[in-house]
């Protein structure tokens, strides 16, 4: 990957960041997506003493003047994304009866629509030269059901047709687009549930390797699918999730 420009959305903290530092390790230059300058540098610190190379691409996905502005910015900087990973994901841990129409929309947005957006600009920023790889964070909750995630698990189903129907879509035009299904993994947006002792004996008695996944493990899926590696791989959704799907 050495010289390919990635942008990964959602990058800061948990699997974003994950997902940035393993593409940088691998030689490319990673744009932090994130919606706060000024909260993305320290993580452009830590990244660039760690000897990689990244950059900040502050604009938050819901908001398109943002995502234009930030686009531009980068191409400015001589920065097109060649690689795009979609990773930004609000969970709203409510059900049928507690989520109104508002709040399921408004998630809607922030997980499945800003990442078309984000899609849409990141190919027009190609103009006549197209060709790339995208790779977008989905979960476990796209084909199982829980209680209380209606609109999480919406979303993610949405993400993973989204990115079958792209692959087909633009396969021709030399782009592959897949998806990394997680299972339970630790970042901070699961650290209620981490100290949860219900759901940690859930996570041990249900997934076949007892245990929840490490962000580092998510991010090496990521990374694959982004490398020259999975040249022949579109249109998949790659399930990371220690065998919890693989259990009745």
């Amino acid at each position: 990957m050495d010289g390919v420009c990635a942008l990964v959305t959602g990058a800061r903290v948990g699997l974003g960041l994950a997902a940035a530092r393993a593409l940088g390790a691998r030689g490319a230059r990673v744009l932090l997506g994130g919606r706060d300058a000024g909260r993305l540098e320290p993580v452009l610190a830590l990244l660039r003493a760690e000897g990689l190379d990244a950059s900040s691409f502050a604009a938050d996905v819901t908001v398109p003047a943002e995502l234009d502005a930030a686009f531009a910015a980068a191409a400015a900087a001589g920065d097109v994304p060649r690689i795009l990973v979609n990773n930004v994901g609000v969970r709203d841990r409510r059900g049928v009866d507690t989520l109104h129409t508002a709040a399921f929309a408004a998630l809607l947005n922030a997980d499945l629509v800003a990442a078309y957006d984000v899609t849409r600009r990141f190919l027009a920023a190609h103009g006549e030269e197209p060709g790339g790889a995208i790779v977008t964070i989905s979960s476990i909750a796209a084909v199982r059901g829980r209680a209380g995630d209606v609109g999480y698990a919406a979303a993610k189903a949405g993400l993973e047709g989204m990115a079958r129907s792209l692959a087909s879509e633009l396969g021709p035009r030399g782009y592959r687009v897949n998806a990394v299904a997680p299972g339970s993994v630790a970042t901070e947006s699961n650290a209620d549930l981490m100290v949860d002792s219900r759901f940690s004996e859930v996570v041990r008695t249900r997934t076949a390797l007892q245990r929840w996944g490490q962000p580092e493990e998510i991010a090496a899926a990521v990374a694959f699918l982004a490398s020259p590696e999975a040249s022949y791989i579109t249109g998949h959704t790659l399930v990371v999730d220690g065998g919890l799907s693989t259990l009745f």
